[in-house]
């Protein structure tokens, strides 16, 4: 049934809280009982009307079918890499932090952003931490690892496992690589190239410090590699389109969760204590991502709802409105909802008109491309365009790395470096 554009106010206002309070109200907003108690007062109203609206089974729908597998698969994702713990300090010459940048952004596709950027930041932390600069490292880290890299599957970046929840085959992402080829190796012959100028910037005796100072790189947990591919092989083939019996009942969706959820339980079985203790590993991150995209999930289905019904008077129609729409959207909000909310536009769009073949989770091939770029491209543009963002912040301000603030990190590196690339992109591939 039809909703009220104001049903949308919840999903608006907690996206607003994820935006506005780490900023300026930080002491609060470190708690996770204070996240769940705003995720909790916007999604109650939300859950009233969507009851007496007749709409209940969109809301059941949404969580059941789509924030579950969500969280099981960042779960995961996030318990299985904390028990990958990377040690070493080598010297941090310019070809050695791209080498670790683009080793980033290859494992982003296959183990999500946020297990790469886990994995990865505090070595590279660690080998440039005899160097005077090294803020413009992870600033392209944020660009590459925690963004960028992901592109290539589902299981790179929440935005695209949406998608592929929705009905876009796995391998469909990728037809999105020569996009990922040329993004990140711009980014990585730019960061080269801004890196070898600080490189010779740095006082000789940093430099005699880091040829001096060296410690061999070394994995611990290497089982979890294992535990990874179970994942990557049952996100990839433990789905309709090669078990077909699984369309016998909605619910046998759940057996790659299942799955999923035996890896993740056999890492916790099998790692040893020190691993995750060295990786500084806490439950808080992935309880925050629960309780915040909690409230996300259930307060965004009256806009699921509102534009699939009104997509036509709303005038976004073509792959560039598209792409910069979802792009905007998720740099100033969340790449995840943003996506969904534009799917589910697009989706509105295809039920005007009589096009029924040639579709890609139920949109054209162009409007999901558009929509895929634009969320998982555009993540980077902001600290909370993308979860791992903020992570990778905190790691790096913990360890003594002066990042700049909010506004700072936009027009001194994001419009400066990533916005031009991400206009390449849309002239190139859109």
């Amino acid at each position: 049934m039809p909703v009220s554009i104001y049903s949308g106010i919840p999903f608006v206002l907690i996206l607003a809280c994820i935006a506005i309070l780490p900023l300026f109200f930080a002491h609060f907003w470190e708690k996770n009982t204070n996240k769940l108690l705003i995720a909790s007062i916007l999604s109650i109203p939300v859950i009233i009307y969507l009851s007496m609206s007749g709409n209940f089974g969109k809301l059941y729908e949404t969580l059941v079918f789509d924030y579950i597998p969500f969280l099981v698969l960042l779960g995961a994702l996030f318990i299985i890499t904390g028990g990958i713990y990377i040690d070493g300090d080598i010297e941090a010459k310019p070809i050695i932090n791209t080498t670790y940048l683009a080793i980033g952004a290859v494992l982003a596709s296959f183990i999500g952003t946020t297990g790469a950027s886990m994995l990865l930041i505090r070595p590279i932390i660690s080998t440039n931490k005899e160097r005077k600069f090294k803020v413009h490292t992870i600033l392209f880290f944020i660009a590459i690892v925690a963004n960028c890299g992901g592109l290539m599957t589902p299981l790179g970046d929440p935005p695209l496992f949406v998608l592929y929840l929705r009905g876009t085959p796995f391998f469909w992402f990728f037809n999105l690589a020569s996009s990922w080829l040329f993004v990140n190796s711009l980014l990585l012959t730019v960061y080269l190239i801004v890196d070898t100028y600080f490189h010779k910037q740095e006082p000789k005796l940093n430099l005699i410090r880091d040829k001096s100072i060296i410690k061999p790189i070394t994995i611990k947990g290497k089982i979890n590699f294992i535990w990874l591919l179970g994942v990557v092989f049952s996100v990839a083939f433990v789905n309709e389109q090669y078990l077909p019996f699984m369309k016998s009942n909605e619910y046998l969706k759940f057996l790659r969760e299942a799955l999923i959820l035996l890896f993740a339980l056999t890492s916790l079985k099998t790692t040893i204590k020190d691993v995750r203790v060295s990786n500084k590993f806490s439950w808080v991150p992935i309880i925050e991502v629960a309780f915040l995209f909690l409230g996300i999930f259930i307060t965004m289905v009256p806009c699921i709802i509102y534009l699939e019904l009104n997509a036509h008077t709303l005038g976004v129609t073509s792959p560039m409105q598209f792409y910069f729409a979802s792009g905007f959207l998720s740099s100033i909000l969340d790449n995840t909802p943003t996506a969904v909310t534009f799917h589910s536009l697009a989706v509105g769009l295809q039920s005007t008109s009589n096009v029924t073949t040639g579709l890609i989770a139920g949109i054209p091939k162009a409007l999901l491309k558009a929509i895929s770029l634009g969320s998982v491209l555009f993540g980077s543009m902001t600290y909370i365009g993308n979860g791992p963002n903020f992570m990778v912040k905190s790691i790096a301000e913990e360890n003594g790395i002066a990042m700049p603030h909010f506004f700072k990190y936009i027009y001194g590196f994001s419009i400066l470096i990533l916005l031009p690339i991400f206009i390449l992109v849309y002239l190139l591939f859109i």
